[in-house]
Order: C-alpha cells, then structure tokens, then sequence
C-alpha cells in the first residue's frame, strides 16, 4: 500500500529529520501542493478581518504545523524551504534541488562523503517518470526559488540560466508564471532563445489571459511577465490571470491524464510583501492565493482521488496585529483600528509607484497617496521618503507608513523561524496532522502517490565519471561555446554527446531523448542512467 511506504524507502538513507507523529494511510491519484510563500500566522488572520471576518477556503483544511528550518539555520531561505517540500531533504541556503554541505541543525544525520550539492530527485520528478502529468505555477519569476525547487537542481538559486534552462527540457506539461525575459536570448548570458525551444518541444506559449483561457494543448507554457507578474490587486486581468485562473487551467489540462497528476502552485509575492513590510501587498496576495486553494479544493471534492496540501515554507517579516502603541490600549482597540486604513487602499506599495509622476513630484506623491492609499496626513518627512524611493522599492516606503496608521507591527525585514500552519484534504476528509518536518510534506505526497524519491535519484543522477570509467569510455567536456558547455564520452566507434542542464543526447550524430536533464552542481557532473546504457 502507498501510505504504508517507509520513510527509507521514500527518502533513502537515514531520515533527516524528527520523525513525524503517524499519518493516517493515504492513496491518491492526484496530489496539489499550493505554497503561500512567506505567509505568516498574523496575516492569514489580518486578511479574514479585512474581508469582513468571511472564512478563508484554506480554513477549513487547518490541520496541524509544520516545523521550516534548513539544515544548518533556524531561519529558512526559501530555496532550502521549497527543496525540502519537493525532495524530502533540508538543503543550505540558496542552494535548490540538491543536499547541503553538511547538516548543523540538532537530529539531522551526518550528509555523507562525497554527497555535499549532490541533486535528489522531486515529487514532480518522480510523478513524470511515474506516468503522470505534472504543472508548477507561480506568481514570481517560474525559476525562482520555489518553482525552481520542483524543477531544477543547482547549488545557487541566482543561476537563472541554469535553472530555466532545466525547466525547458524536464517535460513539464503545465508552466505558468512571470520571468518571460529570461527565456530570451537578450536576458541570458548563454545567449540561447528557449522561448523558440519551448515551442519546438511542442507547447502552446502564451502570453495573456485570453491565450491561457483559448489554448486546448496538452502541453501549455505561460509567460505573463518579463519578471515577476503584479500583486493581485495591481495586475491587469487582461493581461496577466490571477492565481486562481492559472490553478484552475492548470488542473484542467493535467485531469486529461488518465495516470493522475501532480501540480504545484506558489503564491509568490506573499513573501515579497512581507520583506517590504507591506500589509497590503500581503492581504492582496493572500485573497489571491485563497482563492486558488478554493480551485483545488473544489475540484479535489468532485474528484474523490486528489490529495491537497496547503503550507508556507517560513514565515516572514513578523506581522502582528498590533504594535508598541497598543501595549496598554490593545484590548479596548475596537477592529477598525487595525482594518479601516487598510480598506482605503486602491493599490500596493508596488501599484502606487506607476502612479507617481516622474520625476516624482511632492504635489503628485500627496494626490496620488490620498487616491489610492487612503492616506491624507502625509508629513514632509514622509513625502521626501516617497521622493527618494529606489525604483521598485516603493512598497517598503510606505508598507511601513500604513503599517503604523493600521498599528500592524513588525519584528524583521526578513524571515521568520516559528513554525507554520499545516492545510491539507486527502480522499475521504483524511488529514495530515501534528507537528511535521517540512521533509515530512515530500513524504506524505510521495507515499500518496506509491513513488519512490530514492530509487528515481539514482534513476536521474548518476555520477557521470564514474560511470563511463566502469564502461572504460573516454570523457572531456567541450567549451567550445563556453556559456553551453557539452559532456562529449567516446568508446570505440561511438561518440556521445551530452549537453549539460538539457535532457537531450547526441549519439554518433542522431538526437536521444534522455529520461531527465545532465546536471553540473558546480563540483561534478550527472547524468540519467539511460545516457549511460546508451554505450555498449
């Protein structure tokens, strides 16, 4: 039975973490992982009040906590975080997709000789081998730290190239998101157009609403930003869709398989938010990614066979409904006082700024804060704060000027360590529960879905060197174009070519599809087993 699979038959050698409290026994066809990135305690709670104190979709699924550490910090980044929720292992900051240099934090297992950066497969991983068809969306950049977790592996979550470049040639069968520049060859330092390779492996890419809503493919790529598409409150509906449209797309098109699917969804811009200090960027983004859940959970309650799983990586900011003013006022505030500016506001921090005159102007910055900022009182010193903003920064200006008129607190600009709330629906009403890992959320997917992230590592990830020396093959690497460098392996009469990051061989001149992409983690390089049975 799949829930009855072992945590080392799942993850492979010894756990990492805390085992988890007993699971109930979960089968599923389907399983749709959402991730409000960032999403703290308090803003799930500021953002039921702003709407009026309405239950939020998610509530319903709450069902326990989940721990976020990584594997050498209290405070996890959230290329850590998301590797954690895809492979079932803690990784070091920045790193994505592949094992930490060493594990520092108390309970974790020793990484062993010769393992540091090495990748570890992901649940979309193992779902594509499996036969099912597999989606990532997000609100950021599709390479981001998150999508990219479930998508690509490489020790530096600032390599767009490397990482975008894998999630061309994984054979995902949804992608939907921001980021379109750095698929075009201006925005790459490799210099290669994988919007043109996108539609040559047999996508729809589209580029608006419209385009995601009329595509009937099976294999659908959407770019609705050069960067990072708007906060929800801000975007253009015509132009970009909001999360839940691409959620509810994305199931459409991944339900056409009859082996079942698994999607992950990512509420990016919840966390960006929150470093900027912007309580309304965090209410837009949650209503956002609200709704999104509310997509899956309906359709996971007509299906019968789909698992849901809703859960942050971290926390972010230390947003608290109240602040240092209401220490001897804070239970005789009444609710407005935490939710009346707040509902003033037309825009995000980041809205507002393409409002503003430019250069800017004090006379404009007072107009356009009283129209879509509700905020009427600006002082002098605020105004020149708004002046001076760096481009794209605006919201951590006057995030924390509305923070302090709505008595929203703050402890950070950054991360936060505390645990996070677990949301999750299973056939039946089943439920995750207790206090879990956030390697224990690979784990319960993996076993809902009977895979095995350990045998689909060493399936993806063989050490290339090694391997070709057993065959008594030759190997170099040709730099010839140093930005794409190719894996070149010669025994006898063959030559095989393998360019690293692409799922695409050469050999004695005639293309191969391989299983998975030839990775490079910066200290050797991978290959999929069946690059290595392609020699005698």
């Amino acid at each position: 039975m799949a829930g009855a699979l072992s945590a080392a038959m799942l993850l492979g050698t010894g756990a990492q973490a805390a085992s988890a409290a007993d699971q109930p026994e979960i089968q599923a066809q389907n399983v749709i992982l959402l991730i409000p990135d960032g999403m703290g305690m308090d803003g799930t709670t500021l953002t039921r009040w702003y709407n009026g104190g309405k239950p939020l979709a998610m509530d319903e699924m709450a069902s326990g906590l989940v721990r976020t550490y990584s594997a050498d910090a209290a405070i996890a980044d959230s290329a850590p975080a998301g590797t954690a929720f895809a492979t079932g292992y803690k990784s070091h900051t920045g790193y994505v997709g592949v094992l930490p240099d060493r594990n520092t934090m108390p309970g974790l297992d020793p990484i062993a000789n010769g393992d540091a950066k090495k990748p570890v497969a992901n649940v979309l991983e193992a779902a594509r081998l499996s036969g099912k068809s597999t989606g990532i969306v997000a609100t950021s950049e599709i390479m981001h730290a998150t999508p990219a977790a479930f998508s690509a592996h490489y020790p530096d979550r600032s390599n767009y190239d490397a990482l975008s470049e894998q999630q061309v040639y994984a054979d995902i069968d949804v992608v939907l998101g921001g980021g379109a520049k750095y698929f075009t060859p201006a925005g790459r330092k490799d210099g290669e157009n994988l919007q043109q390779v996108i539609r040559d492996r047999g996508y729809d890419l589209v580029n608006d609403t419209a385009g995601m809503k009329k595509s009937g493919s099976d294999k659908l790529w959407g770019m609705f930003a050069e960067t990072a598409m708007s906060y929800d409150m801000d975007r253009d509906p015509a132009k970009q869709p909001s999360l839940a449209e691409m959620t509810s797309k994305a199931i459409d098109v991944l339900d056409r398989s009859e082996d079942g699917f698994f999607l992950m969804v990512e509420g990016s811009k919840v966390d960006w938010a929150a470093h900027a200090n912007d309580p309304i960027g965090i209410i837009s983004d949650v209503n956002a990614f609200d709704k999104a859940v509310g997509e899956a959970l309906e359709f996971a309650k007509k299906d019968g066979n789909t698992m849901v799983i809703a859960v942050t990586d971290h926390g972010n900011g230390g947003i608290s409904i109240g602040d240092r003013a209401t220490t001897g006022t804070y239970d005789k505030e009444p609710l407005a006082t935490f939710t009346a500016p707040l509902l003033k506001a037309k825009l995000t921090g980041e809205g507002v700024e393409s409002k503003l005159a430019n250069p800017r102007t004090n006379s404009n910055i007072k107009q356009v804060m009283a129209q879509y900022y509700g905020i009427n009182d600006l002082s002098n010193k605020e105004v020149e704060a708004i002046r001076r903003a760096e481009k794209g920064k605006l919201n951590s200006v006057i995030g924390p000027m509305i923070s302090e008129r709505a008595h929203i607190g703050w402890t950070s600009g950054g991360h936060t360590g505390g645990d996070v709330v677990l949301y999750s629906y299973a056939p039946d009403g089943r439920k995750l529960s207790g206090l879990l890992e956030n390697t224990d959320i690979a784990r319960a997917m993996a076993s809902a879905l009977g895979l095995n992230l350990s045998e689909v590592s060493k399936q993806l990830f063989v050490p290339a060197e090694e391997a070709f020396k057993a065959k008594g093959a030759q190997w170099k690497i040709d730099s010839a174009d140093k930005a794409n460098p190719v894996l070149v392996v010669t025994k006898g009469k063959d030559t095989l070519r393998l360019p690293v990051f692409k799922s695409t061989a050469e050999l004695n001149g005639k293309s191969v599809q391989l299983k998975g992409n030839v990775i490079d983690n910066g200290v050797k390089l991978f290959v999929p087993q069946d690059a290595v049975d392609l020699l005698p």
